[in-house]
């Protein structure tokens, strides 16, 4: 009986051995390209029995066991549907879909690929979801699946992939709430929600990205106040929060928690209050856009410290009294030497156009005053 066990697993290790082999690699590509429409299979003419693998175009193989380690396929304009198959490339490591017309879906058996580091699927037409099976590439550093027609909520799984670094899933029909287990992508960098269908609160979890630099998240459904946990998050460089349903006012210590801010943009929301005068403590501020929201009270003249500042929205809100001294706070901006482009339209400053307004930056192109 041990003799049999022990023939039995040694016939299945040479079996598995023979299996995982460049011919299986072989096939596994030969089934992606089945898939592909005829039209374009021109592009993969390479991809034929007459070579081996690591010679086709835009195949990358490693130089110990000849094994498909890469595939880059991006700007092909290849139309078709991915096929399962690729899940059968158990040494891949980088994978580059980008800029095609795939349509479909993506395949669960991505899921296999457990030493995958590099996903681009962005710019096609995968619909569906987002496969769960995807918390099996563990080592997963770069996702991005931009600009598809992906649906359905997010999966909680993604939660467990804790060496992202990178999280694109901007412009998509994504919809539901953010799931709580992103907190634990404490590796994070860039998290890009924009332009999807999610709603709700933003998750107190977050707090916990405390390496994310960039943080998207406009153009979708997200309601409730300013998040508070974003107040945790010092190393932003990039905030847009455009067009939500966010209320509630900021915090008037803003600019002490989010020091290393230079781009913000919060327009097209609820926010009320004042704005603060905090914000002229983050020196390396860019852009400023706050427009079509119920803000009161004045422009800050601390903005005078923001050296770098090149654009100013505050146009469509309540700012400013109809008083004379309403227009005080262009003497700030005169310090602003880099500033291109300031809208204060549409407000309720009052007062006469002062003098010195001819001495805003001489790289002012846009002024709007209306």
């Amino acid at each position: 009986m041990k003799l049999f066990l022990f023939l039995s697993f040694s016939a299945l290790m040479l079996l598995e051995s023979f299996g995982n082999s460049q011919e299986t690699d072989q096939q596994a590509l030969l089934q992606f390209k089945s898939e592909v429409s005829e039209e374009k299979k021109i592009v993969l003419s390479s991809w034929n029995n007459s070579s081996p693998p690591c010679k086709w175009t835009g195949v990358t193989c490693g130089r110990k066991h000849k094994r498909v380690t890469g595939l880059d396929l991006g700007g092909f304009q290849l139309r078709g549907v991915i096929s399962p198959f690729i899940g059968n490339l158990s040494f891949l490591i980088s994978l580059n879909f980008s800029d095609n017309s795939f349509g479909g879906t993506i395949p669960q058996e991505l899921g296999n690929l457990f030493r995958l580091q590099y996903l681009d699927m962005s710019f096609n037409f995968l619909g569906g979801g987002i496969p769960a099976s995807l918390v099996n590439c563990s080592k997963l550093s770069y996702l991005v699946l931009f600009s598809n027609h992906l649906g359905q909520d997010l999966p909680p799984e993604l939660g467990s992939l804790s060496k992202l670094d990178t999280l694109v899933l901007s412009r998509n029909n994504l919809k539901g709430k953010l799931p709580v287990s992103l907190g634990n992508l404490t590796a994070l960098r860039g998290l890009y929600f924009g332009e999807n269908k999610l709603e709700g609160e933003i998750p107190d979890a977050i707090a916990r990205l405390t390496q994310i630099e960039d943080l998207v998240f406009h153009m979708n459904h997200f309601s409730g106040v300013f998040p508070p946990a974003i107040y945790d998050l010092s190393s932003l460089t990039l905030l847009n929060m455009y067009v939500n349903g966010f209320s509630g006012s900021l915090r008037p210590d803003f600019g002490k928690l989010l020091p290393n801010l230079q781009i913000f943009t919060i327009g097209s929301n609820f926010l009320t209050g004042a704005i603060p005068s905090t914000l002229a403590n983050i020196s390396n501020l860019q852009l400023l856009d706050m427009e079509v929201n119920s803000l009161t009270g004045g422009v800050p003249p601390s903005f005078a410290k923001i050296r770098y500042l090149q654009t100013l929205n505050l146009n469509l809100n309540s700012l400013g009294s109809f008083s004379a001294g309403d227009l005080e706070f262009l003497v700030a901006l005169t310090n602003c030497t880099q500033l291109q482009s300031l809208d204060v339209s549409f407000n309720r400053l009052g007062g006469d156009l002062p003098a010195y307004i001819a001495n805003l930056s001489i790289n002012l192109n846009q002024l709007f005053l209306q």
